[in-house]
């Protein structure tokens, strides 16, 4: 049992104690892994035959890694074991069982493009709309529902779910729900949440089929067990009856998937179901210098819900965590391209070495476009560059038809989008009517009466009104304004706006960012030129070097934070740390939320083996509008004996010398760290009959509620640039800026 001489005290504890229910409660980077691959093997090497034993993980990668892993220490009889993700273990269970659910065994399983394509047909069949009942909405409702193992009868039996659903103005979820969930059956088929759900099913309904796995799986293991929800743990559950000889392996700290599913009660009340629980520590951090160790320690002490561990590290002292202050987002861009470079060059570091971790997605942007300057290469990890992301193209496609009007690839990506009822067929008519006769496809498109003729010739006259009238608006308005009006008239800002799903959310702030980036375009004060004209052409140039094939690896790493999650890297970048962006502004309504969020800032400090740097801007746009920031709460959680202020922070010459910001910087005023302590609110809830009101009347004095802030008074009405904002103030949550187009508030007389 050579392998064992590797392992710590605690680690081998973990490795030998095989017998009944146990707990291994795994710090960030104290090799996990290694331990529960070690256990497997030693469990093999003791004689339990490998097709009695269960692992679970969550990535096809990880059970790939795990079992090569045993492999090398045990041979060939790793390969018998039952060990994968929860879904292609649990689907090898019902190939075989199907037929007490009355499926085939050769039953289809639908990925989630089948499974949406399915729901949009449904929709369409019921005469819903299509912009009410979204398919990625729905689908994720109904996915909800499944993981919390509520059948299609559950749902429409349950009043609050139906009440939640007719608050948000989709009262027929239920209905598509049920129509899915037999259409499936009737096909033969199962979606990926099915492979959950029917497992579960499968062993409530059958309990000669249970008690047979239930013999059969003597040992059962769970990675990442912090990251289960209720359908996954119920299964388990079942399955470890008998035995009890169920081990599971997590960190409550590093719990960042609720959004998903996933529930940290699973492994914070994981010793209320098995009271005899063996629990063993694993606190040796061997990844991290002890000044990250000791700042994350720091920082999740902090939540209250949590099960006490005391992560420390034999590695050395380090240095101290470097916090940088910036001046605005694009100046965060440059002071961390430039620290990377000088970082590297100073240490013969590689660029493979660096990472920058932020919150959302569109953060990206204004990072990349520093690098670029610096001819820094970097890798988008997870998600598409800012400029080649689907939405950012759309909306570009739009302003670059407006500004010409001969572009066929830009006229064939907007024509129908969103969707006009303008099919493929008649794209292609368009198309040989501009050819036959020699003249351009705007010139069809005037004349669609005559060329296409037909049901589409009404949304094809529609189509050339509006991009003659945004064709004025970039006359006559600069870049910023002209392009919110062609992302606000287009539809596009509002079908992104009304998709509440994760994704949706993610691809409404990209192109808010995208527009973001044009007001400060038409902000500077350089500039002589602030049309829309001068700013695509500025893009065309930032966005020519997307086309880099390069494949070498040498690149710095971007990516958010909770992809980075069982990554490690030399030198870790996180940024945007401010009050609304991290914390997330929607995940302050509760302590729970926001528990999820410094679990999330305790992942991204536990990334970094040797050196770690904060930054955080004194200013942000945000809908157009430059903001002041304040620093996040998290900062003022780190222990201020592991952290600095960073030297490398914005020189005085990028700013006005009588400005307040240099003012701040020179004496010091704005404290590096903010002592506000975290405001304390509760979330709200909009009662059943809340119905928006008509918010054109709205006046300054006047009361309102919000759906998710609550009560608060109108301070101010703004009605500059190409919508009216007002400014409320709310009882609970503060002052809001909100856009009137959007938003959704009842006036209260």
């Amino acid at each position: 049992m050579n392998y064992l001489e590797s392992l710590n005290e605690p680690q081998q504890e973990a490795v030998m104690n095989t017998d009944g229910p146990c707990m291994l409660i795994a710090g960030a980077g104290s090799g996990k892994t290694r331990v529960l691959t070690y256990r497997i093997a030693h469990l093999i090497s003791k004689g339990v035959d490998p097709f009695n034993i269960m692992a679970l993980t969550f990535t096809n990668k990880a059970a790939k890694e795990m079992r090569e892993r045993i492999e090398k220490v045990v041979g060939h009889d790793a390969r018998n074991l039952w060990m994968g993700t929860f879904h292609s273990v649990f689907a090898r269970i019902l190939r075989a069982e199907a037929h007490h659910l009355q499926y085939p065994n050769n039953f289809t399983i639908y990925d989630t493009d089948d499974s949406k394509t399915l729901i949009k047909n449904i929709i369409k069949e019921l005469g819903l709309d299509d912009q009410a009942y979204k398919p990625s909405t729905v689908y994720n409702r109904i996915s909800a529902a499944k993981n919390s193992l509520i059948s299609w009868q559950d749902y429409l039996a349950n009043a609050e779910l139906m009440g939640d659903d007719a608050s948000n103005l989709r009262p027929e979820v239920g209905k598509i729900y049920k129509t899915y969930a037999l259409r499936c059956f009737k096909a033969g088929a199962m979606d990926f949440d099915d492979l959950l759900f029917n497992t579960d099913k499968l062993f409530k309904e059958h309990l000669e089929v249970l008690n047979k796995y239930q013999h059969r799986i003597q040992y059962i293991l769970v990675d990442e067990f912090q990251d289960t929800n209720l359908c996954q743990y119920f299964i388990i559950r079942k399955l470890a009856a008998v035995r009890q000889n169920i081990c599971v392996v997590g960190d409550d700290a590093q719990s960042i998937y609720a959004f998903r599913g996933a529930d940290i009660t699973n492994i914070l009340n994981f010793e209320r179901d098995y009271p005899d629980l063996k629990v063993i520590k694993l606190e040796q951090n061997y990844r991290s210098t002890q000044n990250i160790v000791n700042a994350a320690n720091s920082v999740i002490k902090k939540n209250r819900a949590q099960l006490p561990k005391n992560v420390w590290t034999a590695n050395e002292q380090g240095s101290l965590i470097e916090l940088i202050k910036a001046v605005s987002d694009n100046e965060e861009g440059r002071l961390i391209a430039t620290s990377i470079f000088q970082e590297k060059m100073q240490h013969q570091l590689k660029f493979s070495d660096f990472v920058v971790l932020y919150r959302t997605n569109s953060q990206s942007r204004a990072i990349e476009e520093a690098l670029r300057r610096m001819n820094i290469k970097y890798k988008v990890v997870g998600g598409l560059s800012f400029y080649q992301r689907k939405e950012i193209k759309d909306l570009l496609a739009y302003m670059r038809y407006t500004m010409n009007r001969q572009d066929e690839a830009s006229f064939r990506r907007i024509i129908n989008l969103p969707k006009r009822g303008i099919g493929d067929s008649t794209i292609d008519k368009i198309v040989v009517a501009a050819n036959d006769h020699d003249i351009s496809i705007w010139e069809v498109l005037q004349k669609a009466e005559s060329f296409i003729g037909g049901r589409a010739a009404s949304p094809i006259s529609d189509f050339v009104a509006m991009i003659r009238r945004f064709g004025i608006e970039v006359e006559r308005r600069d870049a910023y304004d002209a392009a919110f009006e062609i992302a606000k008239g287009s539809g596009l800002l509002r079908e992104l706006y009304e998709d509440k799903t994760v994704e949706g959310l993610s691809r409404y702030e990209n192109v808010q960012e995208l527009l973001n980036a044009i007001k400060e375009f038409v902000d500077d004060p350089e500039r002589q030129e602030k049309g829309l004209g001068a700013f695509l052409q500025e893009v065309s140039l930032v966005t020519g070097q997307d086309e880099d094939k390069d494949k070498d690896p040498d690149k710095v790493t971007l990516m958010t934070i909770h992809m980075a999650k069982g990554l490690e890297f030399r030198h870790v970048y996180i940024v945007g740390l401010e009050e609304d962006l991290f914390p997330s502004q929607m995940m302050l309504s509760s302590r729970a939320d926001l528990e999820e969020e410094r679990r999330l800032f305790y992942v991204a400090i536990t990334r970094a083996q040797k050196r770690l740097f904060l930054s955080y801007a004194l200013t942000r746009y945000r809908y157009g509008r430059l903001k002041n920031c304040e620093p996040s709460r998290f900062l003022d959680d780190i222990d201020q004996s592991f952290i600095k202020v960073s030297s490398k922070f914005a020189g005085l010459e990028s700013v006005p010398p009588n400005s307040e910001y240099a003012k701040s910087l020179v004496t010091g005023i704005r404290k590096t760290i903010s002592s506000t302590p975290p405001p304390k609110v509760t979330a709200y809830r909009a009662p059943t009959d809340f119905v928006p009101s008509d918010t054109a009347s709205l006046q300054e004095g006047m009361k309102v509620e919000h759906p998710k802030f609550g009560f608060g008074m109108v301070m101010q009405m703004d009605f500059t640039g190409a919508d009216r904002k007002a400014k409320i103030k709310f009882d609970d949550f503060g002052e809001k800026t909100l856009l009137l187009s959007f938003a959704k508030l009842r006036i209260h007389n």
